[in-house]
């Protein structure tokens, strides 16, 4: 089992950074590929970036490519988003999940843990 809680979220103007923390519970978070996902009302929840168990191998959706980061740092049982260059259309519940298996996984029905979600908003 494992349990995940988001932190960071916030309201942020167009064009500002923010940097979401996912953290874990347990001893077994390196066994874990990671992701963070995101939702707004009415639409489905996407992918936005994810990463392998040892951090190598990351992916990340076409619109925030060269705007998001996605890191983990296993000592700390804890994945980062940075987000820089923020538009409003990210506004959004922004979510961490855990995945057993290797690689940077791109699917939410591959994913076995979820946090309650962080809100990120970007005024224009």
């Amino acid at each position: 089992q494992v349990q995940l809680v988001e932190s960071g979220g916030g309201l942020v103007q167009a064009g500002g950074s923010l940097r979401l923390s996912c953290a874990a519970s347990g001893r077994t978070f390196s066994t874990y590929g990671m992701g963070w996902f995101r939702q707004t009302p009415g639409k489905e929840r996407e992918i936005v970036a994810a990463i392998s168990r040892s951090g190598i191998i990351t992916y990340y959706a076409d619109f925030v490519k060269g705007r998001f980061t996605i890191s983990r740092d296993n000592a700390k049982n804890t994945v980062y988003l940075q987000m820089s260059s923020l538009k409003p259309e990210d506004t959004a519940v922004y979510y961490c999940a855990a995945a057993s298996g290797v690689g940077a996984k791109k699917r939410e029905h591959e994913y076995d843990y979820w946090g309650q979600g962080t809100q990120v908003t970007v005024s224009s």
